[in-house]
C-alpha cells in the first residue's frame, strides 16, 4: 500500500480531534517545527504566519489548509509561488458564529452587563427600562455571506427588518432583506452587525465618520475581524452616548491587553474570538480543514483560496 499522507499541524493538535485523522494520514508534527520538512500538508491555525520563508522550510508541501474561514496569516501569493495550494473552511463556523452574533446582539441591546452589575450589587431593577425591544427594529448587516444570511433569518424571526450592504452581491440571498449602500445602512439601522473580511478596502471602515452616521442610540456588533473597527473612535462614540453599546468577539489587537478601556464597561460585551468555539463548531473546523487537505492530495475538489490576480 502507498504511504499515508503526512500532515503537519502548526499548533498543538488537540487529542479530541485525532480520530479525524485515524487511518487517513500520519501526523508528523504538531506545535513545533519537527516534521515540517516531511509534510505533504499543513493544518494551519490562526497564529503562525505563513510566508515565503516558512514555505521554504517545507519542500514537500502541497497544501496548507486553514482551521477557519480567514486566511490573514497565510501569504497566498507566496504559497502560490511555492506551488502550495491554500484552503479554508467557510462552512465550518457558520452556525456557531451566527448564533454567537445573535447572542451579542441580545446581550448588548438588553443591557445585560449593566443589569448583571446591578444584581451583583444587590440593587433593584431601574424604574425606566433601558433595553431595546427588537421587534420592528432594523438590523443592518455589513456583508451578506453565509454567516450573515443565518443571522438575517434569526433576526427576522424576532420581528426585525433586515437590510444589508455588500459590494460583491447583486441580489440578496435571503428573502425580505433589502440591499442598500453603506451610508444608508448606517443611518437606518438600530443595530449594525459586521460580516466583512479584513481587506485593504475594509480595514478601519467603521471609523469616526461611519460611527457618526449611525443612529443616535444604536448598537454595533462585530464577529468578523477586529481591524474593521477603529476602537478609539468606538470608545469616543460610547463615551458621548451616541452609541448605546457594542458587542465584540474580535478586536485589534487580539486579545485586548489588561486594562484596555473597552474592557469592564457595562455597555460593551467583549468575548475572546470564540464565536465558532462550540463543541460542534470546533470539531467541524478541524474536520473540514483535514478533509480539504486530504482532498487536494487525492486530486479531489476542495475549498481552495485563489491566488491574487
Amino acid at each position: 500500500m502507498p504511504p499515508l499522507p503526512s500532515l503537519f499541524v502548526d499548533h498543538p493538535f488537540p487529542d479530541l480531534y485525532r480520530d479525524l485523522v485515524d487511518d487517513r494520514a500520519t501526523v508528523v508534527g504538531s506545535g513545533t517545527d519537527d516534521g515540517l520538512d516531511r509534510a505533504d500538508a499543513v493544518i494551519a491555525g490562526a497564529v503562525r504566519q505563513w510566508d515565503a520563508a516558512e514555505f521554504a522550510l517545507a519542500p514537500a508541501l502541497t497544501v496548507i489548509s486553514r482551521v477557519g474561514v480567514g486566511y490573514d496569516n497565510v501569504d497566498v501569493a507566496a504559497a502560490h509561488a511555492a506551488g502550495v495550494i491554500v484552503c479554508n473552511a467557510p462552512l465550518a463556523p457558520m452556525v456557531s458564529t451566527a448564533e454567537h452574533t445573535m447572542a451579542l446582539i441580545l446581550a448588548v441591546t438588553k443591557h445585560l452587563p449593566h443589569q448583571m452589575a446591578r444584581s451583583s450589587e444587590g440593587r433593584k431593577g431601574e424604574p425606566v427600562g433601558r433595553a431595546l425591544e427588537l421587534d420592528g427594529r432594523v438590523l443592518g448587516l455589513v456583508g451578506i455571506g453565509r454567516i450573515a444570511s443565518r443571522v438575517a433569518v434569526a433576526a427576522q424571526a424576532l420581528g426585525m427588518r433586515v437590510i444589508a450592504t455588500d459590494p460583491g452581491v447583486d441580489e440578496s440571498p435571503v428573502d425580505g432583506v433589502d440591499l442598500v449602500g453603506l451610508n444608508e445602512l448606517l443611518a437606518m439601522s438600530d443595530v449594525v452587525s459586521l460580516h466583512a473580511p479584513a481587506l485593504p478596502a475594509t480595514v478601519g471602515m467603521i471609523d469616526a465618520d461611519a460611527l457618526d452616521r449611525m443612529q443616535p442610540g444604536s448598537y454595533l456588533v462585530n464577529c468578523a475581524r477586529g481591524p474593521l473597527v477603529d476602537h478609539d473612535a468606538l470608545l469616543a462614540a460610547l463615551d458621548a452616548g451616541h452609541l448605546q453599546g457594542a458587542g465584540l468577539d474580535v478586536t485589534d489587537p487580539e486579545p485586548l491587553p489588561a486594562g484596555h478601556p473597552l474592557l469592564d464597561r457595562h455597555d460593551v460585551v467583549v468575548t475572546p474570538h470564540i464565536a465558532s468555539a462550540t463543541v460542534a463548531g470546533r470539531r467541524r473546523l478541524y474536520e473540514h480543514a483535514i478533509d480539504n487537505a486530504l482532498a487536494v492530495l487525492a486530486g479531489r475538489p476542495a475549498s481552495v483560496v485563489l491566488p491574487p490576480t
